[in-house]
């Protein structure tokens, strides 16, 4: 079920990236589309059932079933990643929008905006 809702969230980020001319909203697409592929990833490595894999004297048996750890440690540095990469996208945009006096894509593609 989950699985479907992360898919959901990739396509809506997918239509934004498609969609808008902003360059605000186009970073919040790619946003909304990492959130998605970030709970996908995390929603594999779920076991049903499963316990944390911590062994202690209370769970010392090989054999339970245990939670894969790997999919949240790789989601925890993509979320770093993310914040970087958004971060770095908002000043270019903010610098984008000081030298060129907008942020709509078809504008600045078209040579619009003043230059001083």
């Amino acid at each position: 079920m989950i699985q479907y809702f992360s898919m959901m969230l990739v396509a809506a980020g997918l239509y934004g990236l498609l969609s808008q001319k902003n360059l605000v909203k186009l970073i919040i697409s790619l946003n909304i589309a990492e959130i998605g592929v970030n709970l996908f990833i995390v929603s594999i490595g779920y076991v049903e059932g499963g316990a944390a894999p911590i062994l202690s004297s209370v769970s010392n048996n090989s054999s339970l079933l245990f939670v894969d750890p790997l999919p949240q440690a790789l989601v925890l540095t993509s979320i770093v990643i993310g914040v970087g990469v958004t971060a770095l996208a908002l000043s270019l945009i903010v610098s984008v929008s000081k030298s060129r006096g907008t942020i709509d894509i078809s504008e600045l593609s078209s040579g619009g905006g003043d230059r001083e």
